[in-house]
């Protein structure tokens, strides 16, 4: 038997061997979903003019799927709300008004989204019952438009960990999260930047604030 023949399997066999090594740090990512049909967790997102209204848009609608990996507390993912899911003020005419301010009349609200995709946020080790702050800089898009000059939201929040059994059958993670100084301006949501609007965007300058407070609270549960 020759050194090439005696030689082979192991050529073979290596890469095999790579692949196992590395199987268990990608195995440690644990998978969470929030449904948005579930009903339990709420987008809210607040602007209070000072010399105008106070507007308050809500959505029961968040979707998110996240990789959590419990030995680096480190979480990756995305949430989002469509658009035509958000309601203003429980008004019809409110929320087609902020629909047409989101998609500036260019695109159709269902395809519409407030979107976030996150990578490597450090939320540190889970112990069921105690909650655990978090913070993080993350890049939203509003119907596919990131904020201008490419920033990202400041983001605070906590996580609380429920073990299987004390909230539904599956390991369950709820989150809190604030965005505590959104600028709808820097997504070009508002009556500038929408067809129809022009002539009356003098007149909404201070009765419709450019910066709100958004409030998170979501149920992700195990898949």
């Amino acid at each position: 038997m020759n050194r090439d023949s005696v030689a082979a399997p192991f050529a073979v066999l290596a890469p095999l061997a790579a692949l196992l090594l590395l199987a268990p740090a990608a195995a440690r990512a644990e998978t969470f979903e929030v449904n948005p049909d579930a009903g339990n967790s709420s987008f809210s997102a607040v602007f209070d003019a000072k010399l105008g209204e106070r507007i308050n848009a809500v959505s029961s609608a968040v979707g998110c799927q996240v990789a959590y990996d419990e030995k680096t507390g480190v979480a990756s993912g995305t949430c989002s709300v469509p658009i035509e899911s958000i309601r203003v003020d429980n008004d019809d005419t409110k929320s087609d008004h902020f629909r047409q301010w989101a998609t500036n009349k260019k695109s159709d609200p269902a395809q519409c989204r407030i979107e976030a995709v996150f990578t490597n946020v450090k939320i540190g080790k889970l112990v069921a019952g105690t909650p655990t702050a978090f913070g993080a800089e993350i890049p939203f898009t509003v119907c596919g438009r990131a904020r201008t000059g490419g920033g990202k939201e400041k983001v605070t929040g906590t996580a609380l960990l429920f073990a299987p059994g004390t909230y539904g059958e599956k390991k369950t993670i709820k989150l809190r999260a604030t965005i505590a100084d959104f600028d709808r301006d820097a997504y070009q949501i508002g009556p500038k930047y929408t067809d129809g609007w022009l002539a009356r965007v003098q007149s909404l300058a201070s009765v419709v604030a450019e910066k709100g407070v958004i409030d998170l609270s979501l149920f992700a549960k195990a898949k």
